[in-house]
């Protein structure tokens, strides 16, 4: 696939998630160099996935790094879910506490109130989703025909007011693109049934992925860290359940997203499709990936800086 003239390739960045020193020691081991302010390579350009905020220590850095380079044309970036948040509770409920996700966020911009609405601001001019020069990035799911029909509506992939307010309305056009784009697919789990995360969360419903053609079982569509209960792997997926599914066709154009929280050796889920989020502010791995025009993804592009837990304890990831 041919480049703009200059252009070698884009190095695709995972969820940072407030690591904002650790974005920094990642470009800098991507052979990007800060130059007035800015973070720049000569001969490419990098992607953001989304979720830049939250969670992290240094959510400010990280958000300031990004959104220079994205301004200065260094990087381009698609929104993803806590993004959506942030902009929906300033709409919905501005003033009101902050949620337990965005505690870290309001944390560290209270003192900082222009700061965060003109992070707010800019968080609302960020694209869903994007499609150049042979590839496709979205932070969580690419459902083509919903985003055939989103870019009818909303050609730069943009979102307006209108569009958020309608997307508030469970069900509707609107609320599904926000959701299946930066959210993915979640089937819920049964019988009232919960899973407690992790993190001591308990959950009610269950990510899907959209790389298994015809799926039959619950164990073949789970992407999470955390497992089903075995009573649940070998369900079978109802009528209703496989409609809701997505299938990302292996003869369609590489395709990154975040969101997913993997776990491990950075590694392609398909020959297609690569996803960066490593659970970078879990003691996991800040993650790049390095395109340069392929159409078959390797595990030898994959670039990561790891952020370590005492790190993240210190404030200093």
């Amino acid at each position: 696939m041919s480049m703009p003239t200059g252009l070698e390739g884009y190095d695709l960045i995972g969820d940072v998630h407030g690591c904002g020193r650790t974005l920094a020691a990642l470009l800098d081991k991507l052979g990007y160099a800060e130059v007035h302010g800015v973070y720049r390579h000569p001969r490419r350009r990098v992607i953001f996935l989304g979720d830049l905020i939250d969670r992290g220590p240094s959510i400010r850095l990280a958000v300031s790094i990004a959104r220079r380079m994205v301004d200065a044309g260094e990087a381009h970036i698609v929104m993803g879910n806590h993004e959506v948040n942030a902009i929906v509770s300033a709409e919905r409920a501005p003033g009101s506490p902050p949620s337990r996700i965005m505690r870290r966020t309001h944390e560290q911009f209270r003192d900082h109130p222009r700061e965060w609405r003109e992070t707010l601001a800019w968080f609302r001019e960020l694209p869903l989703c994007l499609e150049l020069d042979g590839l496709r990035v979205v932070h969580a799911c690419w459902d083509e025909s919903l985003i055939d029909a989103f870019r009818r509506r909303c050609p730069n992939g943009r979102i307006d007011a209108a569009f958020l307010a309608e997307a508030s309305v469970r069900g509707s056009f609107e609320h599904r693109v926000l959701d299946v784009l930066t959210r993915g697919v979640q089937l819920a789990l049964p019988d009232g049934m919960t899973i407690r995360s992790a993190n001591g969360v308990d959950r009610r419903a269950f990510r899907t992925h959209f790389w298994c053609e015809r799926p039959h079982t619950y164990g073949d569509v789970v992407f999470q860290p955390d497992s089903l209960p075995d009573v649940l792997e070998g369900r079978v997926l109802d009528a209703a359940e496989r409609e809701r599914l997505v299938w990302y066709p292996e003869e369609a154009p590489p395709l990154f997203v975040g969101h997913y929280w993997c776990r491990g050796v950075p590694a392609v889920v398909r020959d297609n499709i690569a996803c960066l989020d490593y659970s970078a502010i879990d003691a996991g791995r800040l993650v790049a990936y390095r395109w340069s025009g392929e159409t078959s993804l390797t595990a030898d592009r994959f670039v990561w800086t790891r952020v370590e837990p005492q790190t993240i304890a210190a404030g200093g990831a």
